[in-house]
């Protein structure tokens, strides 16, 4: 049995130490020098990380296939280093850049009518959904800052010292974060008390995860947004915030929102429902490729075909 690696606190502390000090020097520039900054680092990754790279290359062309040029996957697999990287630096300059006097300058709202409502009234639980494409922190921000704070399922991060910075940033606005790994009884309670939850819905759930279709391949998905959504008739909202540009220029759009109600009301409505928000957002990916995480491994995980004896049907026909 492979031995579990132990954390040393001193190299957690110098990695914050190092995460601080580039944090605090980008926030002493300009957005426009840290857009120059971003397009500089972006060039080291795309040239030193190459396993990533080459995963992005690999997902671009199942998602794809031949429609796209060798020259077009690597175009865009350049413009996804340059979208992070420029994200990044962003966040970073967000809190000091938009406020309540001039989110109209820097953002549009496209179809939130019906989730303003909802934050409004405050009578029924509300699930938001995005994916790791545009940037995902800002909406979570504008959303807090407007009043409607959300409460956001993520991923603890190992370094305990970046965890709890990351966690003050998103905490500015009201927001607040459940780990992705033992928050399921405070995702119920958040629920039940009329709250809103807030997931990224595109990270691969394993071997035994849920697989509907996306790009036209098997991915395997979470099944507990569904679930969640469905007992506690929760609406579904699918959105991205996505550059527009020039510059810091955003469009927070909300492109479908799923009723539990209208559903079947069948076995099946968790794979309908998980079906149709991941077909939202492969909608949203399409019209800018190059927002959305190709370099990470989405499809890591594919359905096995089980062998059964002679004469029998394959489970993967059923």
């Amino acid at each position: 049995m492979a031995r579990r690696k132990t954390r040393r606190p001193w190299i957690d502390y110098l990695a914050y130490l190092a995460v601080r000090s580039l944090v605090d020097f980008a926030q002493m520039l300009t957005i426009e020098q840290s857009y120059a900054l971003a397009c500089g680092l972006a060039w080291v990754l795309y040239h030193v990380d190459a396993r990533h790279r080459r995963v992005g290359l690999d997902n671009l062309t199942h998602a794809y296939g031949d429609s796209l040029s060798d020259q077009e996957r690597d175009q865009i697999v350049r413009g996804v280093y340059r979208h992070f990287c420029t994200m990044l630096m962003e966040i970073l300059h967000i809190p000091r850049k938009l406020h309540l006097a001039n989110w109209r300058d820097w953002v549009v709202l496209v179809g939130h009518a019906p989730i303003l409502d909802q934050f409004m009234n405050g009578d029924r639980p509300m699930i938001f959904l995005t994916g790791h494409y545009g940037n995902w922190e800002l909406a979570g921000y504008v959303f807090g800052m407007f009043g409607f704070p959300t409460v956001s399922v993520a991923r603890t991060l190992d370094n305990p010292y970046l965890e709890r910075y990351l966690r003050s940033f998103r905490e500015k606005t009201g927001q607040s974060l459940i780990p992705k790994t033992g928050g399921y009884e405070k995702m119920v309670e958040v629920l039940q008390s009329n709250g809103a939850l807030s997931f990224l819905a595109d990270q691969d759930a394993g071997q035994r995860g849920l697989y509907v279709d996306f790009f036209g391949r098997p991915a395997s998905t979470h099944k507990a947004i569904a679930l969640l959504a469905i007992e506690h008739q929760a609406p579904v909202f699918v959105g991205v915030a996505r550059r527009i540009g020039p510059g810091f220029r955003y469009e927070i759009r909300c492109e479908d929102v799923i009723e539990p109600a209208s559903l079947s009301g069948t076995a099946d409505d968790v794979r309908i429902l998980t079906q149709r928000y991941t077909s939202a957002l492969e909608r949203l990916i399409r019209q800018d490729p190059t927002q959305y995480l190709w370099l990470h491994r989405r499809w890591k995980h594919q359905p096995q075909k089980r062998r059964v004896a002679s004469g029998e049907r394959d489970v993967s026909d059923l």
